[in-house]
């Protein structure tokens, strides 16, 4: 009679842990984005600290190339007028950005000379079926 109340209460267990398992799993998947959730705010968190950081080491960045540039036109203030100095000075800034500007022109007009993908399809259709130019093997 012992045996059958062990086989008995084993059968119940096994029956109630299939009955159990759906909302075992609800609350492992539940479980499983709540901690999403946490993680992506931790990670938002630490990079809008990091941006900030970033942004203000920028704007210090910026007054400082500014600082080196008043320190370059007061070097060149020693040997020449003042005005003339910043003049100089200008003038170098002005010819790198255009240089600058050229070479970015450059790269976008190479954008557009790069083979468009649909054409390619287009092109291999068309050999397919025999027409059109296409390279013979």
């Amino acid at each position: 009679m012992t045996d059958r109340t062990v086989n008995d209460k084993n059968r119940e267990s096994l029956a109630t842990l299939i009955g159990n398992l759906p909302g075992l799993v609800t609350n492992l998947i539940k479980a499983e984005i709540d901690q999403l959730k946490t993680k992506a705010a931790h990670l938002g968190s630490y990079a809008g600290k990091g941006a900030i950081f970033v942004v203000l080491a920028l704007i210090f960045l910026f007054f400082a190339i500014g600082t080196l540039v008043a320190v370059g036109i007061l070097a060149l203030a020693l040997i020449l007028p003042a005005w003339l100095a910043a003049l100089i000075v200008f003038v170098a800034f002005l010819l790198i950005a255009v240089v600058l500007a050229l070479i970015g022109l450059s790269f976008f007009k190479k954008m557009g000379a790069d083979p468009n993908p649909i054409e390619s399809v287009k092109k291999d259709l068309r050999a397919v079926k025999g027409e059109g130019e296409y390279d013979r093997y």
